[in-house]
């Protein structure tokens, strides 16, 4: 759970103004390699089945509420892909996250480049899902988006914070929720991580605000893990008498 993505409100809106100036001078888009139809076919079908299998792990039982959900998700899953496809991070130019200084690294333009993507894309889908679903089922969607990351690492926190009250875990969850409803815009668990890192920073900073060390409970966790590990090594080294 290392800090090692930061964003901020500024960071992405010197990016997306740059991503504007390149494309009004040059009036080209640079490094967009266009997908073969060949090769478009194949991902639109793989996304058609993987749409089909989310849809069915949820047992509608509802030949209509089936089909229509299939359709909302691989609508947005190709709309993901092609706009990763047609924006790659060299589409925003290269310069310094003004939050910290640092240059901007490829996954840094990469997430900038995506967050650029319309807002009806993200509306469309959660309507479409809750107009067709309960809450329940909705959330169940959204995990196999992330591939289960909030309950994940929820149980991090559980195990670096034992003593983790329901107050700290209600705030806790409510922020990876946030992050994973975020998250389902990016294509690859890289750029849906870093998303998480933002949100997780968050929380990292709303324990230290109210009492807490992370530093000092993440160090005394791998210490902990590190010792165990040792431990069990020296063990299975002991020869049997």
């Amino acid at each position: 759970m290392k800090k090692n993505f930061k964003t901020s409100i500024a960071f992405l809106a010197a990016g997306l103004l740059a991503l504007s100036a390149y494309a009004q001078n040059t009036g080209t888009v640079p490094d967009v390699k266009p997908i073969s139809a060949e090769a478009r076919a194949k991902s639109d079908e793989e996304t058609e089945k993987k749409a089909a299998e989310w849809v069915t792990s949820l047992n509608l039982n509802n030949p209509n509420k089936e089909t229509a959900v299939k359709g909302i998700i691989a609508t947005h899953l190709k709309t993901i892909r092609d706009w990763n496809n047609e924006h790659p991070a060299s589409t925003v130019p290269a310069g310094i996250n003004p939050a910290t200084g640092n240059p901007l690294s490829a996954l840094d333009r990469q997430v900038i480049a995506i967050s650029a993507m319309p807002k009806s894309v993200h509306e469309n889908l959660m309507a479409g899902l809750r107009q067709n679903l309960d809450e329940a089922q909705v959330e169940a969607i959204l995990d196999k988006y992330t591939i289960g990351k909030v309950a994940f690492t929820l149980n991090g926190y559980k195990s670096i914070v034992p003593d983790l009250t329901a107050a700290e875990e209600k705030v806790i969850v409510d922020n990876l929720k946030k992050a994973r409803e975020q998250a389902v815009d990016y294509k690859n668990m890289t750029q849906i991580s870093a998303i998480f890192e933002i949100y997780k920073t968050r929380n990292e900073q709303y324990l230290n605000t109210h009492g807490r060390n992370w530093h000092d409970m993440f160090k005394a966790y791998t210490d902990a893990v590190k010792a165990k590990k040792a431990a069990a090594k020296a063990a299975e080294a002991k020869p049997v008498q």
